[in-house]
């Protein structure tokens, strides 16, 4: 299998769930921010996007990052956007947190404004547009706990794996 999933997400939709199941069914490592940071920190690569083609030359799962463009056109690349309806995404971060309904709701807006500035500055492009994305995932609608499901059968029918 040579396949690299790149996922972004609103935050507090579950992704980061849905990245750690499908490492562990994958056998795969999951690239989260911390550790893309860490590698730059450790003066591994030069910048954040030499770091995810190289880590991206193995199957992989990057979390975010705008690794979906900065991989963009490669065969082996599967990019993924996970969204929920904030009030979902409210209640999860507010459980898995210990925030009240306003601390949520401010960080969840908060990191979203965050994300999507990041993204718009690194590409000039509008985050979460469904023309960046292979397959989007409503989480509210199937369930954190089903997308991870939902992909392997993907990647199965079309012998990604």
């Amino acid at each position: 299998m040579k396949l690299v999933i790149t996922m972004s997400r609103k935050y507090g939709t579950g992704a980061s769930l849905i990245a750690k199941e499908l490492s562990e069914r994958l056998g795969i490592p999951v690239y989260d921010k911390a550790y893309i940071e860490e590698q730059l920190s450790g003066h591994r690569y030069e910048s954040e996007a030499e770091a995810i083609r190289k880590l991206s030359e193995q199957p992989c799962i990057i979390l975010g990052r705008c690794a979906s463009d900065i991989l963009k056109g490669r065969p082996d690349v599967f990019n993924i956007f996970i969204r929920a309806d904030k009030e979902d995404r409210i209640r999860r971060i507010m459980g898995r947190d210990s925030l009240s309904y306003e601390q949520a709701k401010e960080k969840v807006e908060r990191t979203d404004e965050r994300r999507a500035a990041y993204y718009y500055e690194h590409t000039g492009k509008t985050w979460g547009d469904v023309n960046d994305y292979h397959m989007i995932l409503d989480t509210s609608e199937l369930g954190a706990e089903n997308c991870a499901d939902i992909l392997m059968r993907y990647f199965r029918k079309m012998e990604y794996i």
